[in-house]
């Protein structure tokens, strides 16, 4: 995948695709996936990145909520993004270049909340149910510019699987899960870019 389309895509996860007026939402079905992401406090799992234009790249996540996400990519891509302590950084280990944006800026950063209300400050646009899996499309409430974030979630049972960021610019990226694992311990030094040594070891894989 090209450098410069990777690093555009990968920020981007820092769509919704589906209309639907807001008097029609399903509460009870945000209420579920809101208790389910309150719920989740570790996951590992691979995924598929798709830029929209087709170009993708893989590799491994994990989450440890609250506050903490990581994506490594698999070589050749030198990019690794992680987010913690209200910070998402973006790291590219060839160039040994890191680049850090506030987490509140980026559509990512309302999963990564203590607690997730799916109202309030967030608004949630649209709901819908097709092929076992539930939609919700959301955005910061008064900031839509930043990004909209369309979750995909399996419901028997509820699962993560998948999520699609629309940014500023109109470019779509999809992120897919699979071999998702929770509740495992991860320790915090994953996600510990503050600590001088963090991007030295990086820079060594």
């Amino acid at each position: 995948m090209n450098r410069r389309l990777l690093l555009t895509a990968a920020a981007g996860l820092l769509a919704p695709r589906f209309a639907s007026a807001q008097g029609n939402l399903d509460r009870a079905a945000i209420a579920r996936v809101e208790a389910y992401l309150n719920g989740l406090r570790t996951l590992r799992a691979r995924f598929l990145q798709v830029a929209q234009n087709g170009a993708s790249a893989q590799g491994t996540a994990l989450i440890s909520r609250p506050g903490r996400m990581r994506f490594d990519y698999d070589p050749p891509e030198p990019l690794l993004l992680v987010a913690s302590g209200g910070q998402v950084l973006m790291y590219d280990r060839e160039l040994r270049q890191p680049t850090a944006v506030p987490a509140s800026s980026t559509p990512l950063g309302m999963l990564l909340r203590p607690e997730i209300r799916l109202a309030g400050d967030i608004t949630v646009t649209a709901t819908e149910r097709s092929g076992g899996f539930l939609r919700v499309s959301m955005h910061r409430t008064g900031a839509r510019a930043e990004g909209l974030l369309t979750l995909a979630l399996a419901e028997q049972p509820m699962e993560l699987r998948q999520w699609t960021v629309l940014d500023a610019q109109g470019r779509e990226t999809r992120v897919t899960l699979y071999e998702v694992q929770t509740g495992m311990a991860l320790e915090n030094r994953l996600f510990d870019f503050n600590d001088p040594r963090f991007l030295e070891g990086e820079a060594r894989r």
